[in-house]
């Protein structure tokens, strides 16, 4: 079938709008058209680090309404609407205990699919598909039963899109990873999509202090709108202020930036026996001065993907958002598909939160 979709040639480049082929569903495979698609920053890293003028149509925070599915898929229904997440094998250890970001095979999974292997072509030419299980950067895309979780046809699904990655990264490392309570002091650190997911997730579980660390006044702004009880901006004594707070600093921390300092910072802003959560891929080494982890009894961990199970824990945040505890319309800016480049202009800028796309 043709399809719309946005098609990277390299980061140099603008990405073009392209009538692209997809190829028919697999057995085990549903055909989704695409209502939405959040951009996130793997996205961005993604276009950067891949081979100039190789096409490849990224996105993977999709969601949209099924249109057909393989004879194999016998829960999924024609008229479903949808939300994406990343692909999993379903059957090594980690899937089996309800982990699916550490699949044995995520790497391989999730990369994209190339060459006559990839569900896509413009023309004769290959192009890189199923991105995350996905590629949502297109009007439809090819998903299977591990990477989609039917949603309830009212939910707005533009306000909901980013909820398959950066929002269940977020939310998941408060409510799994870390699980602060109401006499915990929870430090975030960086207040994109990722960063404010935590910030409204912390608040809906009821934990005690919760403080938005950022170099942007807007975004603290907003934080604080969403339930941060304390904001800091970035060229502060961050740590000083933190320990201020009380219990001696943060009880909990999560740093979404990835970069050297700002995790520096964060350990240093920790309490006694104190955690500090990692979910941000940063290029720099760390240094880390591990006799201050010792000494002071803490702990880092990395997470992907929230530690969740999505087939739960997505359906548990389209509760909160319908009970208005992940007020997403205060993140979300919408771009119609042919301003994908000015969308991922902001996102880059900051100048927006969550940046979707929508198909017509």
């Amino acid at each position: 079938m043709q399809i719309t979709a946005a098609v990277s040639r390299g980061a140099e480049t603008p990405l073009t709008v392209e009538t692209l082929t997809l190829r028919a569903p697999h057995a085990d495979e549903v055909l989704v058209r695409v209502v939405a698609s959040g951009i996130c920053h793997t996205d961005a890293t993604t276009r950067a680090a891949f081979p100039p003028g190789l096409p490849i149509v990224l996105g993977h925070e999709g969601a949209g309404v099924v249109e057909a599915v393989g004879e194999q898929v016998t829960d999924v229904a024609v008229g479903d609407h949808v939300l994406l997440t990343y692909q999993s094998c379903g059957l090594c250890a980690e899937c089996s205990n309800a982990l699916p970001g550490y699949c044995a095979d995520w790497a391989m999974l999730n990369a994209g699919k190339f060459g006559p292997d990839s569900p896509l072509r413009a023309d004769a030419e290959p192009v890189t598909g199923s991105f995350f299980g996905q590629s949502s950067f297109a009007s439809h895309v090819l998903a299977t039963r591990r990477n989609l979780v039917v949603v309830d046809p009212e939910v707005d699904l533009v306000e909901v899109a980013a909820f398959g990655c950066a929002v269940q990264t977020g939310a998941g490392a408060v409510t799994e990873v870390l699980a602060p309570d109401a006499s915990s002091v929870l430090a975030v650190f960086g207040v994109g999509g990722v960063g404010m997911s935590a910030v409204m997730a912390a608040r809906a579980v009821g934990v005690g202090t919760v403080v938005a660390v950022d170099l942007s006044p807007a975004r603290l702004e907003l934080a604080a709108t969403l339930g941060a009880d304390v904001v800091i901006e970035g060229a502060e004594d961050v740590a000083a202020r933190i320990r201020a707070i009380g219990k001696g600093g943060a009880t909990h921390a999560l740093d979404t930036t990835g970069a050297a300092p700002v995790i520096a910072t964060a350990i240093n802003a920790l309490s006694a026996r104190g955690v500090l959560a990692l979910v941000g891929l940063g290029a720099s080494p760390l240094p880390i001065e591990v006799s201050a982890l010792i000494g002071r009894g803490k702990t880092l961990r990395g997470s992907i993907e929230g530690d969740v199970d999505p087939h739960t824990f997505l359906p548990r945040l389209v509760d909160w958002y319908r009970e208005g505890k992940l007020p997403m319309r205060h993140l979300v800016r919408a771009y119609p598909v042919a301003r994908i480049n000015e969308a991922m202009a902001d996102a880059a800028s900051g100048a927006v939160v969550k940046p979707v796309i929508t198909f017509p």
